[in-house]
């Protein structure tokens, strides 16, 4: 945890290959204090989970890295600084727009479609975290997107409206440090029954695919690890890392 008495720096770059990259290289250099934030007008290579690439157009979007001491978690519950992260970033779009959900692990939806995706990387000490860095790809003002990405949308789209980023992130930073919080309190399981309940298709049996080939399935529960645990029409149920099974997407 952070020294009360440290104040997080806010580092501002108006382009930068991934500002994950970056805020670990700074850290690489010196600690920085807990809830230090870099933040890029435009990122060359912004990525996702397991090297997933983000498209965002250049000023119209946040994309933003924090960084966390959680030395406190034990390395099997690191999923819950997922869980919280996600958790802000839906409850911070749902003052703007309805129909906010999950998509496990990390994914934020509108409706079918993305508009937010984060790569949280975690180092470790021994068994316990040492340092999380948590970057975050939103789309706020982006008016077309070009990429071949399947499902992108924007706060923009969705609304029509324009939006001050600033006033955004100091509404995500605000709600994401209450979370926070409650890890700090020990307060897991309200962290895990807000996912559960926050979850894109988390009611019903929806298609899926794996090494096996498509299937229907509902969500049964999600494991503290993160593991994702479907069941099937017939009772069957399935245990899925992070890429191990796909949620097919109606577009």
């Amino acid at each position: 945890m952070n020294n009360k008495s440290e104040m997080p720096q806010i580092i501002r770059l108006l382009e930068t290959d991934s500002t994950n990259n970056y805020l670990r290289g700074q850290c690489a250099k010196a600690r920085l204090p807990e809830g230090s934030l870099v933040i890029a007008d435009f990122q060359t290579a912004g990525k996702g989970q397991v090297g997933n690439s983000w498209e965002s157009e250049a000023g119209k979007n946040l994309m933003f890295s924090i960084l966390l001491y959680p030395d406190f978690l034990p390395a099997n519950r690191q999923f819950l600084i997922s869980q919280i992260a996600s958790l802000s970033v839906r409850e911070t779009l749902m003052v703007y727009t309805d129909s906010v959900t999950v998509k496990w692990p990390n994914d934020i939806y509108w409706k079918d479609r993305k508009i937010c995706g984060m790569l949280i990387e975690n180092d470790l000490s021994g068994q316990y975290l040492y340092s999380s860095v948590i970057g975050i790809g939103l789309n706020i003002n982006q008016e077309i997107f070009r990429s071949d990405a399947p499902n992108p949308v924007s706060l923009y789209q969705i609304t029509g409206r324009t939006y001050d980023r600033k006033e955004v992130l100091t509404r995500f930073l605000r709600i994401f440090f209450r979370y926070y919080s409650l890890l700090l309190q020990e307060k897991e399981e309200e962290i895990r029954v807000a996912y559960m309940a926050a979850l894109y298709h988390g009611d019903g049996y929806h298609p899926y695919a794996d090494e096996k080939g498509l299937f229907e399935a509902c969500i049964h529960a999600i494991e503290p690890t993160g593991h994702l645990i479907l069941r099937l029409h017939d009772g069957e149920q399935r245990r899925y890392a992070f890429k191990e099974v796909t949620t097919i997407v109606s577009l």
